[in-house]
């Protein structure tokens, strides 16, 4: 795994610490989000809505990435019974109890910062948090579904999906979540549909 650049900063925050970061990560996801595979025409204010949803939760985390003090990464998890209940609907229908979960957010790092271990580091921090917080057995989070033949996709995207299989996360064809959102280049939102993963953590409490 390659070294990580000296002059980057990695910065853990945790539920009410997170307020003072939320404009910055939601310009973050805002300019992250507009790439396949989401296409999302989003903005920042609406993002900042969004994260409060971190802010509020007692035991949420907040991975942050720092290069010359600009927020050039971010990763965000909490037990998923403080998620919005799209996401705890999936894994309640199949008989996963929601106060056993946690749900990783985005993962998100500028292309300039990609390939330095820190995809890695978000995981050790978010699975290193879940199990510190007790009754905590699965990891889990959402990713949208593309078909293999979207001409949208660009001839040089690589899938996460080796890496997330490589970490010890399972693809849930059977739990599925459904979002509308404005995509790039449309006028309304459209239904947009996301399969969770799961992982079962080691050594939980």
């Amino acid at each position: 795994m390659p070294e990580m650049a000296s002059d980057l900063q990695v910065l853990v925050r945790r539920g009410p610490d997170i307020t003072e970061w939320l404009d910055a990560v939601a310009h973050l996801r805002a300019k992250a989000f507009r790439s396949f595979p989401y296409l999302y025409e989003g903005d920042a204010e609406y993002e900042k809505h969004y994260l409060e949803m971190y802010a509020r939760a007692e035991d949420s985390l907040l991975v942050l990435v720092l290069a010359d003090d600009l927020v050039v990464g971010a990763s965000t998890g909490l037990p998923l019974a403080d998620a919005q209940p799209a996401f705890q609907g999936p894994l309640a229908d199949q008989g996963f109890p929601v106060e056993a979960v946690f749900y990783c957010g985005e993962s998100i790092l500028l292309p300039a910062y990609r390939g330095l271990g820190l995809g890695h580091r978000f995981f050790d921090e978010r699975e290193a948090h879940a199990r510190s917080l007790g009754g905590i057995q699965w990891t889990s989070f959402a990713s949208v579904d593309r078909a293999e033949d979207d001409p949208r996709c660009p001839s040089n995207y690589r899938s996460n999906e080796p890496f997330w299989t490589r970490r010890g996360y399972v693809r849930q064809p059977n739990m599925k979540v459904r979002l509308p959102w404005k995509q790039v280049g449309e006028s309304s939102e459209t239904e947009q549909t996301l399969t969770m993963w799961l992982h079962a953590l080691e050594n939980a409490k």
